[in-house]
């Protein structure tokens, strides 16, 4: 097995109970509400690049690539069948216009757009539905995933957060 040092994950293990993301059942434990609720004076630290009043865009700290992002419901529900209509129309119209943003900033070939509901089905963060937004790029995948079982990201999370914030702060309603 090989080793790649990653010391900005130590402070996500160390803070996140079970190392799931959420270290309780509740909204008060969850990763997504906690950091829609520490304000705008964290969220570059959080990595939010825009909130608006039903739904908000986050960076993954843990990306598949660069630019990996997640459109979440402000609601703390499992699945997006459990929004009311107004906030499950919000949520996909956040995503519609985080893709344009992400596509504008980034210049993907294209982008991956789904959700994991439930932990069978790859859910991290199971309690708090999400939609994950995957730029990818014509030979963004190599031979590492195959022979190494190791992922390479082309990109800083600092550096991509400050790339992607001016795209989305447009998309923003709740300061």
């Amino acid at each position: 097995m090989e080793r790649i040092w990653a010391p900005w994950r130590a402070g996500y293990i160390l803070g996140q109970g079970d190392g799931t993301g959420q270290a309780g059942a509740g909204p008060e434990s969850c990763i997504f509400c906690a950091s829609v609720a520490r304000g705008a004076a964290h969220a570059a630290e959080d990595l939010v690049l825009c909130v608006a009043e039903d739904a908000f865009a986050i960076m993954n700290r843990y990306p598949y690539t660069s630019g990996h992002v997640m459109v979440v419901p402000r609601a703390h529900v499992a699945s997006p069948a459990d929004l009311p209509s107004g906030a499950h129309d919000a949520l996909y119209r956040l995503v519609t216009a985080s893709t344009t943003a992400l596509r504008a900033a980034l210049r993907p070939d294209g982008v991956n757009v789904g959700m994991n509901l439930g932990r069978v089905a790859g859910a991290g963060i199971p309690a708090h539905c999400h939609v994950h937004l995957v730029p990818r790029w014509s030979g963004d995948n190599n031979f590492m995933p195959v022979i190494a079982e190791t992922r390479v990201i082309s990109q800083d999370l600092r550096s991509t957060y400050e790339s992607l914030r001016p795209h989305f702060e447009p998309l923003a309603t709740v300061r």
